[in-house]
């Protein structure tokens, strides 16, 4: 008999407990509670809180965090002949003690980890009352930093001392929710003789040939002799269990089966292995994985430049183009399949290979890694340590290990799963943010990174790379932040420089760098309620969580654009600014392929509505960074770089077979007149860039306000301007705009009579839920594009041409007192 399981899903109650308890809410007693779920989704569907994202209502819950709350429900249970009952809590958030009918059964202290606790002999036939008490993560995260010790951390909780979500606390682009609850699913499970307890899963290609090693570990309830088999396809393999061992390990060649492939490189095959536990005959358990062949290798080698960085897959070389992702919702318990595969078709659309799940968040659902495996999609994941120093004594070391290795075992059957990495940061805090007199000789974390962690990998996933941390260098006695050694992270520009400079650099591989920009104008107006809306009125400052973040923003903004007054221009000026600026360090870094293998954007997502790095805003919805991560990324790239004073164009191939183009070079001005041409041709092998050094005549402006150089071919287009925005002489664009209804939506024709940079339809304005296909064109005189819109159903074809939403660079260029004469 298999594994039966009585989900504790309904018919919780949760309440408060402490002095700061608001009078409503403590006269409201038990409110009904949801699992998964958590406080602050419970308060707010029983009325007694208001959305904690909007506005500055953060701020006026922040009495939830240092409250005790406790869960109690009813459960009927009826013996079902089973030898062993046992109650499962697949995540709880965080510090928490469970007790059932009044006896204690145990107490958790991790929100990453898995619970589970035998309740043989203790369930009633009949009615069970089960508590699950939490304190308050403030006051135990406060306690827990004095009883390890300080340790460095950013932000203003010391979430370092406690195994809760970090970026739960608040982050620089994070709400501080604090909140408490049973995260994900509870339940009883009742089983007799013996269950499955791990299923360790490692599929790869040993000589060429695809095999899976398959570790069965079960808990058992008798001594009877079990059987293991491993079914991949037509093939199977049987191990025996004797009489007082509890594991087996099972290899399984597989010589037909296809290999997985990442995007752009193959097909991502994926097979079905299932696991079947039995004894004498009788099917005891069974679990089921889908599970794709393929090796993955890290090169970090020696060279004259420094230390390469390298992902390889099946031996061929991946030039990454990845994005960092953090919990798609401060509550993740709200974050369904649906909504997994919205956000990485979005993925997708950004024409990105590589996700980055980063070490303040969470180990990331199996519906996440499930939708990952189906699309291709690389999958770096971070141990969960974070900017901060993490102590290495107990009971903080015992948690962590708990944690990492199973979020390894879960993880590790996914064929998307290549990297797992030691940490975010650390390492470079370590060396350069002035731990060192602070932590007066405590331990950091270092025993994490380079001897716990790789020691669980090889163990448990051998067949997945590790990294100590990001950034890193291979010599931990390196600098760990170096661009000319391994990984690094760019944020000098955002935080001191402007998006030029990224061409100061030369890095191997950037694992974060990015801009900030405001979220879309439905999901901004959708949570801030200031009237007047200024870039600094309450609301807007709320959720503006960087350091000085809208003096940044402005510092990296009047460089390139006039400061608008009208706050939606400058929500288009800032919008357009972030794009421009990730899209000028994405060419930069592919046109230096193959000595810089890649980057990670920071970042894909967001949590909630707030200003942030984010493609995709706390509301899903894709700001116009989106549109530049598609274009920066395309597989095909022409992109034109200053070089020695002049110009190069590169052509970057990111794809299987050799690229063979004739290209066509001009210098023009703005109307449209062509000063001088250079015909090209590029010959590109595979996962390679070429480089052709452009004629003077063409690379040399005689009047750099009003001339660009355009390239043109048939799969790709670039163009350079010779002065930035607000030095050149760009006029109101001069543009036709017919719309018309089709299926689903719209398409919007634009043709242009002028030069037109980076026009982008603002469709949110006509319609929040609407989506267009592309933005941030930049039109020739005489030059047409097609937007196709989905949604807006109900609009008007005039309304696709309103100032507010027809944007481009130009609206911003109008002060002619600013413009150079002639």
């Amino acid at each position: 008999m298999n594994p039966t399981r009585l989900p504790l899903t309904d018919g919780w109650t949760v309440e408060g407990h402490g002095p700061r308890v608001p009078e409503a809410v403590r006269a409201a007693g038990p409110v009904p509670a949801t699992v998964p779920g958590t406080v602050h989704t419970d308060l707010l569907a029983a009325g007694l809180i208001d959305d904690p994202y909007l506005d500055d209502n953060e701020h006026l819950q922040a009495w939830i965090g240092v409250t005790d709350w406790t869960y109690r429900r009813r459960l009927t249970w009826h013996p079902d002949g089973s030898d062993r009952q046992e109650l499962a809590f697949d995540g709880l958030d965080t510090v928490a003690a469970i007790s059932l009918n009044g006896a204690p059964i145990g107490a958790t202290r991790n929100m990453h980890r898995r619970h589970r606790f035998d309740v043989t002999g203790l369930l009633r036939d009949g009615g069970n009352e089960l508590v699950v008490a939490f304190s308050s993560p403030v006051r135990e995260a406060d306690a827990a930093s004095l009883a390890l010790g300080y340790r460095p951390h950013t932000n203003h909780h010391p979430y370092n001392a406690i195994r809760k979500m970090a970026c739960g606390f608040g982050w620089d682009w994070g709400i501080d929710t604090s909140t408490s609850g049973i995260w994900r699913p509870a339940y009883v499970e009742s089983w007799s003789v013996a269950r499955l307890d791990e299923t360790r899963v490692a599929a790869a290609v040993e000589d060429g040939v695809p095999v899976v090693t398959v570790d069965a570990i079960v808990a058992r309830a008798s001594s009877d002799l079990l059987t293991v088999r491993v079914r991949v396809g037509g093939r199977a393999a049987d191990a025996i269990i004797p009489a007082g061992t509890q594991s087996a390990r099972l290899r399984l060649e597989v010589p037909d089966a296809q290999l997985w492939w990442p995007r752009g490189h193959g097909a991502p095959v994926l097979h079905d292995l299932t696991v079947d536990l039995s004894a004498g005959g009788r099917s005891l358990d069974t679990r089921t994985h889908r599970i794709g062949f393929r090796t993955v290798e890290l090169r970090t080698e020696p060279d004259p430049d420094g230390v390469g960085f390298e992902v390889r897959v099946n031996g061929s070389r991946v030039l990454v183009r990845g994005a960092n992702w953090i919990p798609d919702d401060a509550f993740p318990h709200r974050v369904t399949r649906d909504r997994y595969a919205h956000r990485l078709a979005q993925a997708e659309f950004a024409d990105l290979n590589l996700v980055r799940v980063w070490g303040g968040g969470i180990y990331e659902s199996e519906d996440f890694y499930a939708e990952c495996d189906e699309r291709g999609i690389l999958v770096w994941q971070d141990f969960l340590l974070a900017c901060a120093a993490y102590a290495e004594e107990e009971p903080l070391w015992s948690q962590i290990e708990a944690e990492a290795r199973e979020a390894v075992t879960r993880l590790g059957a996914h064929p998307s799963l290549v990297v797992l990495n030691g940490n975010n940061e650390n390492l470079w805090g370590h060396q350069d943010w002035n731990w060192a007199p602070r932590l007066e000789g405590r331990t950091w974390g270092a025993g994490y990174y380079y001897e716990l962690f790789p020691a669980l990998v090889a163990e448990l996933a051998p067949h997945v790379a590790y990294l100590p941390g990001s950034p890193f260098s291979p010599d931990p006695g390196d600098p760990q932040n170096d661009p000319a050694k391994a990984t690094s992270h760019l944020w000098d520009l955002w935080n001191e420089k402007d998006y030029p400079h990224y061409r100061d650099h030369r890095p191997r591989f950037v694992a974060e760098f990015g801009w900030q920009g405001p979220p879309t104008w439905s999901t901004l107006t959708g949570s801030i309620s200031d009237d007047p809306l200024t870039p600094e009125s309450p609301g807007m400052i709320v959720h503006q969580k960087a350091a000085k973040g809208n003096d940044k923003l402005t510092d990296g903004l009047v460089a390139h654009f006039p400061l608008p007054d009208d706050m939606a221009d400058w929500h288009w000026a800032m919008s357009l600014n972030q794009a421009v600026a990730v899209r000028t360090g994405i060419e930069w870094f592919r046109s230096l392929t193959p000595h810089c293998t890649g980057s990670i954007v920071w970042q894909l997502n967001d949590c909630w509505p707030v200003t942030s790095w984010a493609a995709v805003d706390g509301n899903g919805r894709a700001k116009p960074l989106l549109f530049a991560l598609r274009h920066a990324h395309a597989e095909r790239l022409l992109t034109v770089q200053p070089e020695n004073g002049g110009l190069v164009l590169v052509a970057v191939n990111d794809t299987g077979e050799t690229w063979d183009a004739e290209v066509v070079v001009e210098r023009l001005t703005y109307a449209g007149q062509v000063l001088a041409r250079q015909p090209v041709r590029v010959a590109v092998g595979p996962r390679d860039a070429g480089r052709v050094v452009l004629d003077e005549t063409v690379a040399t402006s005689q009047r750099p306000a009003g001339e660009l150089v355009a390239v043109r071919c048939e799969e790709a287009a670039a163009h350079w301007f010779f002065a930035d925005y607000r030095d050149s002489l760009l006029d109101q664009p001069a543009v036709t705009v017919t719309a018309a209804r089709s299926g689903a939506g719209w398409t919007v024709d634009v043709a242009a009579g002028t030069l037109v940079r980076d026009l982008t339809l603002l469709v949110d304005r006509v319609d929040p839920d609407a989506v267009v296909d592309d933005g941030l064109v930049t039109l020739l005189p005489g030059q047409t594009v097609r937007f196709t819109v989905t949604g807006a159903l109900d609009a008007e074809a005039k309304d696709f041409s309103a100032p507010a939403v027809l944007r481009s660079a130009n609206d911003l260029v109008v002060d002619r007192a600013r413009r150079p004469a002639g």
